[in-house]
């Protein structure tokens, strides 16, 4: 079933189920944040105030982009009349990852229903619950069956399912760089069909000797220690200018030993437990191995208590960038922590990875700053701030981390066709 929201009034009804929506989810983000809690190991508090009143806000964002899209009238070479028309790709597939249920949820969501699609949404087999609530709050909202459909499963089966289908038109996919080929392959293999992928990283932030070395501590701590550092914009590799670099270390530690790993319901605790076994073993073999490889351990590396999933805020220094742990995405709270003289070799190190997905400048001078975010291939630089998102600023990778964007105006493009329509004028020779 394809829903084509073409003409002023249907669209400005999709707005309006739309709108209804997001106050739903409003009504009900304490139940929404008790499931993301228990289901990925999330801060409660901040998922209640912060990740669920997000999705919310999202969904108004593409609400008001419903009814403004629209082609454009074109200045045609010869005697025709020529204009294009923006039309709804079809059904789309989303596959949406466990480190950010929610989040992915609205972020893939909202946009292709805006545009006018259907959808199949795959959420990851660890953590369905809160796809599964916006499915039902949906409903209540009035988008008609078959529309919204979420469909719980493993990759394997339901992802798989969902990328070699040849009644899905597009799929857009957030998760590793392996599953991203499998995904692409797939599409490949049945109806061609068009992909975007939000895949991993291995984010740098840049410290430069001019910057406020507390601000920038705390700034590179919460760059690698947000949602226990399962995300995939995670700054863990730090690059900081010898000038200030003992100094910086000595302070990165001290904040990181005084960061409060507990109970995800626990209002005093800045992170809860890794999202599952798996991840948490993936974990500590990487701090394994950066031991072995030589890198000097300054705190962390080990198991908080004898229950859950709970590791220490780890950081690594004297890391080689051929070291594994300077070089694989870790998803978990680790840190390379390594030096750098000239803005050149910053640069250089910030580019030496096969991701591209985010990265961070901490300087006071617009000129190092102008020249560095230029001059790093990432999809998004924050400059003395870091994980700013917002829905209308478009996000995504280069390289390895994949192509097409997830917020802003460009994430509802993707789900749209241009079609252009030609017709003769009067009196025209072609007529």
């Amino acid at each position: 079933m394809l829903l084509i929201m073409v003409h002023g009034p249907a669209c400005q009804a999709l707005a309006k189920i739309l709108m209804k929506w997001a106050e739903l989810i409003d009504e009900n983000v304490e139940e929404l944040a008790a499931l993301e809690a228990l289901d990925a190991g999330k801060l409660y508090n901040w998922c209640k105030t912060v990740d669920i009143p997000l999705v919310a806000n999202t969904i108004r964002y593409y609400a008001g982009a419903a009814d403004k899209i629209h082609g454009e009238v074109l200045k045609a070479s010869m005697e025709f009349h020529a204009y294009t028309l923006m039309e709804p790709i079809g059904v789309v597939g989303h596959i949406i990852p466990w480190n950010f249920p929610s989040t992915m949820f609205a972020a893939k969501s909202a946009p292709s229903l805006a545009a006018g699609c259907t959808m199949v949404l795959k959420p990851a087999d660890q953590t369905p619950l809160t796809a599964l609530f916006y499915a039902h709050l949906a409903k209540q909202a009035g988008i008609p069956d078959g529309v919204l459909n979420v469909v719980p499963g493993f990759g394997a089966t339901a992802g798989s399912a969902i990328s070699s289908h040849m009644d899905v038109d597009k799929v857009s996919f957030t998760g590793s760089t392996d599953v991203g080929r499998e995904v692409m392959v797939a599409a490949a293999r049945s109806n061609l069909k068009p992909v975007s992928l939000e895949l991993g990283g291995k984010s740098p932030i840049l410290i430069f000797d001019d910057a406020d070395i507390d601000k920038a501590a705390e700034l590179a701590l919460f760059g690698f220690l947000f949602n226990k550092g399962e995300i995939c914009v995670a700054g863990t590799r730090v690059f900081v200018q010898e000038g200030i670099y003992d100094e910086f270390e000595k302070k990165l530690v001290e904040k990181a030993k005084a960061w409060v790993v507990g109970d995800p319901f626990d209002p005093k605790s800045q992170h809860g437990p890794q999202a599952n076994k798996k991840q948490f073993e993936k974990i500590l073999s990487y701090i394994e191995h950066g031991k072995r490889e030589g890198a000097t351990l300054l705190t962390g590396g080990k198991r908080v208590g004898d229950k859950g999933y709970y590791i220490e805020p780890t950081i690594f220094s004297n890391v080689k960038e051929d070291m594994l742990i300077a070089k694989d995405e870790i998803f978990g709270p680790v840190l390379s922590l390594m030096k750098f003289k000239t803005i050149e070799e910053g640069i250089k190190n910030a580019n030496n990875t096969k991701y591209g997905l985010a990265a961070g400048i901490v300087t006071k001078d617009i000129d190092i700053a102008n020249t560095v975010s230029r001059s790093i291939r990432a999809g998004i630089v924050w400059i003395n701030c870091y994980f700013a998102f917002m829905d209308d600023v478009p996000y995504g990778g280069y390289k390895m981390s994949g192509f097409g964007r997830d917020c802003g105006l460009d994430a509802l493009h993707k789900y749209l066709q241009v079609k252009s329509v030609v017709t003769p004028l009067y009196n025209s020779p072609w007529l």
